[in-house]
């Protein structure tokens, strides 16, 4: 954020949210020689480099329109089809693993997805560094990783100081939508949304799974075998 005259330590992500310990680890997951093409073609194309600045995403998109972020974007699927859908908005997908970073290019590509971006990076220093105060009318969170050993939990990423650097994020009125299938983590979620004092609670507590969220293979299959996925929808209060 230096380009806005803030001091350059006021500018280091780090300092802004104090975080030794990552919420992911980069394991090397194979690529397949389509995702290593659409990352070496396609990056430059559909991509947004990190730097430690705010996107100008009037620049960016071409246009003025609401914006969604998504963080953890898998392979991609959910997030084109979103995008697909819904061609008035444009969205910004942050994944920090190349393959699925590869697929997700393929996506756009292939879909002639001209609201859809991509940031290969860490999504906490994505938000501290690039994403203004209130420039968002959504955020997406789908099945962030659970870190499911006890010992482990420090890694989960919707911990209350990064809820509420994307709260804000948030235009008021915008919204924050968390899912995932994994039972003690949906109520860790939940509690620490209900506590972030700029969030509203949609539900009384989870919310009905919007129609608006694709189902995507991965949930379709725990379905099959029982399990359940909580949705928590939180808005932005209008008067914060």
């Amino acid at each position: 954020m230096t380009a806005a005259g803030l001091p350059a330590a006021a500018a280091d992500p780090t300092q802004r949210i104090a975080r030794p310990i990552r919420s992911f680890v980069l394991r090397q997951g194979r690529m397949s020689p389509a995702q290593q093409r659409a990352l070496d073609a396609l990056l430059p194309r559909y991509g947004i480099a990190f730097q430690d600045a705010p996107i100008d995403f009037d620049a960016v998109f071409g246009r003025a329109a609401p914006r969604v972020l998504e963080i953890g974007c898998g392979m991609g699927e959910t997030t084109a089809r979103i995008a697909g859908e819904q061609p008035a908005v444009d969205f910004v997908g942050v994944e920090v693993h190349a393959p699925g970073v590869g697929s997700l290019l393929r996506r756009i590509d292939d879909s002639g997805l001209a609201n859809l971006r991509v940031i290969m990076h860490d999504a906490v220093e994505v938000v501290a560094a690039m994403i203004p105060s209130a420039s968002l009318a959504g955020i997406h969170v789908f099945f962030p990783d659970p870190w499911p050993k006890k010992r482990h939990h420090k890694r989960r990423l919707l911990k209350p100081a990064f809820v509420h650097e994307l709260a804000l994020r948030l235009k008021p009125g915008g919204y924050l939508h968390v899912a995932t299938d994994w039972e003690d983590y949906a109520q860790e979620i939940l509690a620490t949304l209900a506590a972030e004092p700029l969030l509203e609670n949609t539900a009384r507590d989870f919310a009905p799974r919007p129609e608006g969220r694709p189902l995507t293979k991965f949930e379709a299959r725990g379905l099959k075998l029982g399990h359940r996925v909580w949705d928590a929808i939180f808005l932005k209060g209008s008067d914060t």
